[in-house]
């Protein structure tokens, strides 16, 4: 068993601000692999289907974000699970928008979230880290974590984001962290097409003006 833990804070009015990302990678995630309905569990609401033949539990604690241990700890306790089994995702500041990084163990970095996780179940559990942005102020951080994205955030990088989180989840949840971030990545920031190559000229093919034949001299005009 696998517990895969989205981040955020329960009710309506939440559902679109840039801290409720972890609640929405797990909806896609549970959507596009015909997960089982959401049921009310361990403090929060639970579904679970299988991914790359993994046994998987997904979890959107409604604790409200600084409580996220008391459910995330609740699931851990109840289907005795080491850590390294359990995968939060949440959002990230120090990270661009549509950016990802993913990492086992490490620090909370400020995050009230991951802190009560940390205090819950220790800190050797894998962080699904998706980039929103910092608004170049710590004064401002608590109005544009609880701010709702914008329509453009949303088309530009923010549905592809959560689109490739769910289509490439099985490869994280295989043990190639590093494959999956790179998936994600491209599937966000495509790298720019490659310029065509010249084509050359085909073996045979008829002598152009600007190209004459071997061994005859250019033909120039003559006025009369």
């Amino acid at each position: 068993m696998l517990l895969l833990a989205g981040l955020g804070n329960p009710g309506p009015g939440h559902a679109n601000q840039r801290h409720n990302i972890g609640f929405m990678a797990v909806d896609e995630i549970v959507r596009r692999h015909g997960f089982g309905p959401w049921r009310a569990r361990f403090q929060g609401l639970a579904s679970e289907g299988l991914i790359a033949g993994h046994k998987v539990l997904v979890l959107k604690p409604l604790t409200y974000m600084n409580n996220s241990g008391h459910s995330v700890g609740e699931a851990v306790r109840f289907f005795k699970l080491p850590p390294q089994s359990v995968y939060i995702v949440h959002d990230e500041l120090d990270l661009k928008p549509g950016k990802i990084k993913v990492k086992l163990g490490g620090g909370h970095g400020g995050h009230n979230g991951l802190r009560s996780i940390d205090a819950a179940i220790g800190k050797e559990y894998w962080r699904i880290r998706l980039g929103i942005g910092h608004p170049g102020d710590k004064d401002r951080v608590l109005g544009w974590v609880l701010s709702d994205f914008s329509k453009i955030e949303q088309k530009e990088w923010l549905v592809p984001l959560l689109d490739a989180v769910a289509g490439h989840i099985d490869i994280l949840l295989g043990g190639d962290d590093g494959h999956f971030m790179s998936k994600v990545t491209h599937a966000v920031f495509p790298p720019p097409p490659k310029p065509p190559k010249p084509k050359k000229p085909e073996a045979g093919a008829a002598p152009t003006a600007e190209t004459p034949e071997a061994g005859t001299a250019p033909t120039t005009e003559t006025k009369e």
